[in-house]
Parts: C-alpha cells; sequence; structure tokens
C-alpha cells in the first residue's frame, strides 16, 4: 500500500490517499487536483513532486 498527502506538496491541504500504486494514487490525485485546486493540467514538475511524497505504508 501507498499513501500521499496533498499537504506535503501544497501547504494548508488536509486532502490524503492510501492506495495499492502508485497509478492509483495519481489517479485520485488528478481529480483532486483539478476539483479543489482548480489544476486541470498538472505539470511534469508537480506530478515529480508528489511521486517524491509518496510513502509506503505497512
Amino acid at each position: 500500500m501507498k499513501s500521499f498527502a496533498c499537504g506535503d506538496v501544497v501547504p494548508g491541504c488536509e486532502a490524503r490517499w492510501v492506495c495499492s500504486t502508485d497509478d492509483e494514487i495519481l489517479v485520485q490525485v488528478g481529480a483532486h487536483a483539478a476539483s479543489a485546486h482548480g489544476l486541470t493540467d498538472l505539470s511534469a514538475d508537480l506530478v515529480d513532486s508528489v511521486h517524491k511524497a509518496i510513502r509506503p505504508v505497512s
């Protein structure tokens, strides 16, 4: 399992996800970025920041 907290990339955001894979997290984060932050096109830098902030969950 993997975990991601949006606040690790966007300070002040409390959204969090736990999914089986990085790809599942990225799908959820993409939808969240559009609805909560108005970002419809995720830059390569933002995607890289998300990847770096994903943590394994035991």
